[in-house]
């Protein structure tokens, strides 16, 4: 037989929920799934303390602010390195994983760019550029489910081919981690902008 659990006083987790029936047992999975569904959204990683492999503490990194100057070959052929680098939730680190943000992040820090850690801070970055104008190395933002979700996820524009948008990501555990996707079925539902963060 199952013990309660002890939350304060007489009141019990298990007694709580009994009480309350299922309407607060769906409200505690809508809000754990909440936490979970943003990749690295509500997780706050201090700058550099995960990231590895890119230039030392003393090095100068420039904002967001305006566009900056990064050659976008460089800044693609340096994230295709990390194809197959497992997705790992709130992580930035390459010898660990990345999760979607965590990704971009590590790729802009390589090249000396200060980028915000998650992926709702990007709604209001750069500036925003038609689908048809979108170039390799811009940065492509998904929404959660419904029109009104926050950003929830993002990637890099590998190319741009016969109107089709390709971009490389942290997806899923379940997709292979660091993959390359198109724009279209499940990503095109989601889509929400592309952004220009880069000269």
């Amino acid at each position: 037989m199952m013990n309660n659990v002890v939350v304060s006083g007489n009141i019990t987790a298990f007694g709580f929920l009994r009480r309350n029936g299922k309407a607060q047992l769906l409200l505690l999975l809508i809000i754990v799934l909440f936490l979970l569904s943003s990749c690295g959204s509500s997780r706050r990683v201090a700058s550099g303390n995960q990231v590895r492999n890119y230039p030392e503490k003393n090095a100068t990194y420039t904002t967001l602010e305006k566009p900056v100057d990064v050659n976008r070959k460089a800044l693609v052929k340096y994230a295709e390195q990390f194809l197959g680098t497992p997705y790992r939730y709130g992580s930035t680190d390459p010898e660990k994983g990345f999760d979607c943000s965590g990704f971009v992040y590590h790729v802009l820090m390589h090249f000396h760019v200060q980028p915000p850690r998650a992926s709702y801070q990007y709604k209001h970055a750069g500036k925003t550029i038609k689908r048809k104008k979108a170039r390799p190395g811009d940065l492509i933002l998904f929404r959660g489910s419904g029109r009104k979700s926050n950003i929830s996820h993002m990637g890099i524009i590998t190319e741009v081919k016969d109107r089709k948008v390709f971009f490389i990501h942290a997806s899923s555990p379940r997709s292979g981690g660091v993959i390359i996707s198109e724009l279209s079925g499940y990503y095109e539902k989601h889509f929400a902008k592309i952004i220009r963060i880069l000269r």
